[in-house]
């Protein structure tokens, strides 16, 4: 059984070490050393460019950057900041590691071990939890990329595991200023895909608006200028009415002669008419639309 961590007074912030360097790691390691987290390792693969890499992050929060293999393990939790695909095979090096040095009567202080992948549970630590470390899974929320800063404050942390783990987790998350709620592992396929389409994919319903808005001759750049004052309200429109009385123009009015239009420009970019007519039909099937037969129909011939 994973052992229980209770945190006190004089050590009421975990030592944290982060596996991985990449633009969650990054966030993450400056965020904690900034709430007062010590973070002691920055572990990186066991490659010459991996510690490189590790290296700069090491420095901006006084950490060791070290490799899989030479990591002391002095920190009470262990961070994966690694792509999924990498999570258990990171949790097997580390935990062999730990069981290698307790037969040694080494003494080892991880007792919590967190991943961040939105998509797989806590089961992705159990190399870890065989080794006695009580795992969770904790996904923030938001959006990570080279050049942003994201704040964290009421970001919310899909929490999932080991009740000791989501205890230290959830302590974590509110010092970072963040919220945390709990997942359960058979809903966090379902939960990413609906976090796949808050971000990533809305990145790409942009792109598509750059497509559509060449078809008018507008430049990409030029584009997302124009763009983004209605981009704005909209959102601050959905925040605070909800998206049925978010929803304005031809499709509100049921006018399917000026829907009509739009399907034939957009003839010439069937990429940005296709996801236009996804949309559309989903306004049919959610929102409040006038003319919703002729709509429907119109849009229907233009899908066959």
């Amino acid at each position: 059984m994973p052992r229980n961590l209770k945190i006190q007074k004089t050590a009421s912030k975990p030592s944290v070490a982060i596996v991985g360097a990449g633009s969650l790691a990054t966030f993450l390691a400056v965020a904690l050393d900034d709430a007062a987290f010590t973070v002691s390792e920055i572990i990186a693969r066991d490659s010459a460019p991996s510690l490189q890499r590790a290296r700069p992050l090491a420095a901006k929060v006084s950490a060791q950057a070290v490799t899989a293999h030479c990591a002391r393990l002095d920190a009470t939790l262990l961070w994966f900041c690694v792509p999924d695909r990498e999570i258990r095979r990171a949790a097997s090096t580390l935990a062999d590691q730990l069981i290698a040095r307790a037969r040694l009567n080494q003494k080892a202080r991880v007792y919590i071990a967190l991943h961040s992948s939105g998509a797989l549970s806590s089961r992705e630590l159990d190399p870890l939890r065989k080794a006695g470390v009580a795992v969770a899974s904790a996904h923030p929320l938001m959006t990570f990329v080279a050049g942003a800063h994201p704040s964290l404050s009421n970001v919310p942390f899909a929490i999932e595991g080991d009740n000791a783990a989501m205890r230290v987790a959830r302590q974590i998350v509110r010092a970072l200023g963040g919220e945390s709620f709990r997942l359960s592992a058979a809903r966090k396929a379902a939960y990413h895909a609906w976090a796949m389409m808050t971000s990533p994919l809305l990145v790409a319903f942009l792109a598509t608006l750059e497509e559509a808005a060449s078809a008018a001759g507008f430049a990409p750049a030029g584009a997302r200028r124009k763009s983004l004052p209605i981009i704005r309200q909209t959102l601050e429109n959905y925040s605070r009415l909800g998206p049925a009385k978010s929803l304005s123009g031809p499709l509100t009015r049921g006018d399917a002669e000026t829907v009509a239009k739009h399907l034939a420009v957009l003839k010439k970019n069937p990429g940005a008419r296709q996801v236009y007519i996804a949309l559309a039909q989903v306004a049919l099937r959610k929102l409040p639309v006038k003319n919703r037969a002729a709509l429907r129909r119109l849009l229907h011939r233009a899908s066959s």
